[in-house]
């Protein structure tokens, strides 16, 4: 991956739906050129899919929380990350290491929805406790920065 690649990047986090032209343009070559780079970078997994941002708000799906999930078995494998993976509020899901075993990222409507999803994390199989952390309001939620920043 050169510096081209990571301008495009960055110019797709910020509008996914510009224009291989405008991308060229942003870039200095030719749309050919950007339209094959950006192919690649599909085929190698590094763009993994285009998406638009919603306001979850405006959804209602306004209520934000990271659930610290303990167990008393390994969750990284299959049929945990199958379980969680049918929880629709369940955005992420993370094994970890520290006081958990999971990072759970969840989006839900109501402080009630939020309590009906935690009981169905104790559903899942090894599950044995969880902590959770409500967001009570978000300062930003940023894209990856192409560009890796050294100490």
């Amino acid at each position: 991956m050169d510096d081209v690649d990571r301008k495009l990047l960055a110019a797709l986090q910020h509008d996914a739906t510009q224009s291989y032209a405008a991308l060229a343009g942003q870039v200095g070559l030719s749309t050919g050129a950007v339209h094959e780079r950006v192919r690649k970078l599909r085929e190698q997994g590094v763009v993994r899919r285009t998406t638009v941002d919603v306001d979850p708000a405006a959804v209602g799906r306004g209520v934000l929380a990271f659930v610290l999930v303990e167990a008393n078995a390994w969750m990284g494998d299959r049929p945990t990350r199958e379980a969680l993976a049918a929880l629709p509020e369940v955005e992420e899901a993370h094994v970890i290491a520290g006081p958990a075993s999971l990072l759970v990222k969840i989006r839900v409507g109501t402080p009630e929805q939020l309590q009906a999803s935690l009981r169905r994390l104790f559903q899942v199989e090894g599950v044995t406790g969880t902590q959770t952390v409500v967001v009570l309001e978000s300062f930003f939620e940023r894209p990856l920065d192409p560009y890796p920043q050294t100490p």
